[in-house]
């Protein structure tokens, strides 16, 4: 692909007013195409981010960093990354390790079940696939905590597949270059832009540009993604369950075990959220009962 580098935020703001006209009249020409594309390539040209699983292709460091990244932001994991990566180098250690190992390091990050799935994960790959990734969405969407974005994103970055995958803010670019005058748009109609405008040469640093563009549009405009049908205002973190869940989580990896009444003195937390929250972790694997006492497993 030719990479025809714009010099100037007015000549951006111009083509992106050729490109609005060209798909509105026209439709997703090769002329559109290319207009997206270079407004793409320019800034990444400029302005492309640095991050340690950017630097690397080596399929267990990107998928560290994919599950690390789901519902988190990119400075909340960086140090995490590095930290886990160095405890746990390769699927083997970690499938070695144990939870309270594994949890003790994702301290920080939340969403914990993300931990237990990536160790499940390290298990099956050592056990059933002699210690290496499959590189096929169809196969790793099948371990715990991978969904069909995250199938698609480890394919594409870590074995450069192009694949065709939203998220936030993927989302966003193709809301604002193409539905800038609609509210209510379904991810079904953004997907076949997608398709049609990857780069499928190297989709790996294809979905990198879009994704810092997005960066730059939630920081340049009102979010993008408040036009989404599927735009969800994130609840509130204080007072949650998401948080009872690390309370209690935190406090069994200080302690060795702890009753519910002992949880309870010591989080300061309402009864009924405590056991409702701990029926919960058990259910998830988080936490095991053994007599009166709540541990990890």
């Amino acid at each position: 692909m030719k990479k025809d580098f714009i010099t100037s935020w007015q000549i951006e703001k111009d083509i992106t007013s050729q490109l609005r006209n060209e798909f509105n009249e026209h439709g997703l020409t090769p002329q559109a195409v290319s207009l997206f594309q270079k407004i793409i390539y320019n800034y990444y040209q400029e302005n492309g981010r640095k991050f340690p699983w950017r630097e690397t292709k080596d399929p267990y460091y990107i998928l560290v960093s994919e599950i690390m990244l789901q519902q988190t932001q990119t400075k909340r994991v960086i140090k995490k990354y590095e930290q886990f990566i160095e405890a746990f180098p390769d699927f083997e250690s970690l499938a070695k390790a144990s939870l309270r190992e594994v949890l003790e390091l994702w301290q920080g990050l939340g969403y914990n079940r993300r931990a237990k799935a990536l160790k499940e994960t390290a298990n099956m790959v050592v056990t059933d696939f002699k210690g290496k990734l499959p590189s096929s969405p169809d196969i790793l969407i099948k371990f715990p905590g991978i969904g069909e974005y995250t199938a698609s994103a480890v394919a594409t970055f870590a074995f450069n597949k192009p694949t065709v995958f939203i998220e936030t803010n993927i989302r966003s670019v193709f809301l604002h270059f193409f539905f800038s005058d609609r509210d209510d748009v379904k991810d079904a109609e953004i997907f076949p832009l997608i398709e049609k405008t990857l780069d499928a040469s190297n989709p790996r640093i294809w979905y990198y540009m879009v994704m810092d563009y997005g960066v730059l549009l939630k920081k340049r405009y009102k979010n993008p993604t408040r036009r989404s049908a599927h735009y969800r205002k994130q609840k509130s973190f204080k007072g949650s369950n998401r948080e009872i869940r690390g309370m209690i989580l935190k406090a069994l990896l200080k302690e060795k075990s702890l009753s519910e009444s002992e949880m309870i003195n010591k989080l300061g937390v309402e009864s009924e959220k405590i056991k409702r929250n701990l029926k919960q972790l058990q259910k998830e694997g988080l936490v095991k009962k053994t007599e009166e006492e709540f541990q990890l497993p």
